[in-house]
């Protein structure tokens, strides 16, 4: 099932994770489920940043 986030969510719930980290707010259990969670935020955030840029490119392209 594809997870339907915008990239502003994805953001802040990127930026939270990294601020728990930093502030060590997770047990070590907590920071594999978190880590494993940011990585698919990271990725979804750089396809959303591709596929935009593509389409922009796309449209100046036309124009």
């Amino acid at each position: 099932m594809k997870e339907t986030i915008n990239y502003e969510q994805a953001f802040a719930e990127l930026q939270t994770i990294v601020r728990r980290m930093e502030n060590d707010e997770l047990d070590i259990d907590q920071m594999t489920t978190q880590l494993k969670r940011a990585q698919q935020l990271i990725k979804l955030c750089k396809d959303k940043l591709t596929k935009t840029d593509e389409e922009i490119k796309k449209i100046l392209a036309e124009g």
